[in-house]
């Protein structure tokens, strides 16, 4: 028997000074069953990030041939590509052939040695950011993760505060690849 998806449901309040964008957004996200809590909260940040009325969460982990996240133009056209994680060069280089703007964010301890590994393999790629979210960031959005979530992000100055009312995360992102 095959495990399904939990539903997981927040209120984000967006407040982001750096593109003066103000909103508020209704999410409900299907978290896989081998995704963690880390990686789903990681999924969220990126969202408040390039949130957008045309920004929506894929299959994601359900279906490998999309993100998991994108934002598509009116003629379906995708404009932004958001994966999670530590994709193969492969997946990076042809999401970079099917959008405008690649962006990935990776969390883990190990990322620096993926980034070292695929680096060269990515580098002619000129649509492609990758960012890093430090482990004691990721670690600290993981315990915001509940059921049912309001939070609060706050983005000034390249800082992101994301909080619940209750425990505040400072997210101070590492960029390996800055992208056109």
């Amino acid at each position: 028997m095959a495990l399904k998806a939990t539903i997981y449901k927040a209120d984000l309040q967006i407040a982001d000074m750096d593109r003066n964008y103000y909103a508020e957004h209704g999410l409900t996200l299907a978290r896989h069953p081998s995704e963690t809590d880390e990686r789903l909260m990681i999924r969220v940040l990126a969202f408040a990030l390039h949130a957008s009325d045309s920004l929506a969460f894929t299959k994601g982990l359900f279906d490998t041939d999309e993100p998991d996240l994108w934002q598509k133009d009116l003629t379906g056209a995708i404009h932004t590509w958001i994966e999670i994680g530590q994709p193969d060069d492969k997946r990076l280089l042809k999401a970079c052939g099917r959008a405008e703007h690649v962006i990935v964010y990776s969390y883990s301890a190990t990322s620096h040695i993926w980034w070292k590994g695929i680096a060269n393999k990515v580098d002619r790629a000129r649509n492609l950011t990758v960012i890093n979210i430090p482990a004691e960031a990721s670690a600290g959005l993981e315990k915001l993760a509940k059921r049912s979530m309001q939070l609060q992000c706050t983005i000034q100055d390249a800082q992101i505060w994301l909080t619940d009312s209750v425990d505040t995360v400072l997210v101070e992102r590492e960029t390996f690849k800055a992208g056109t």
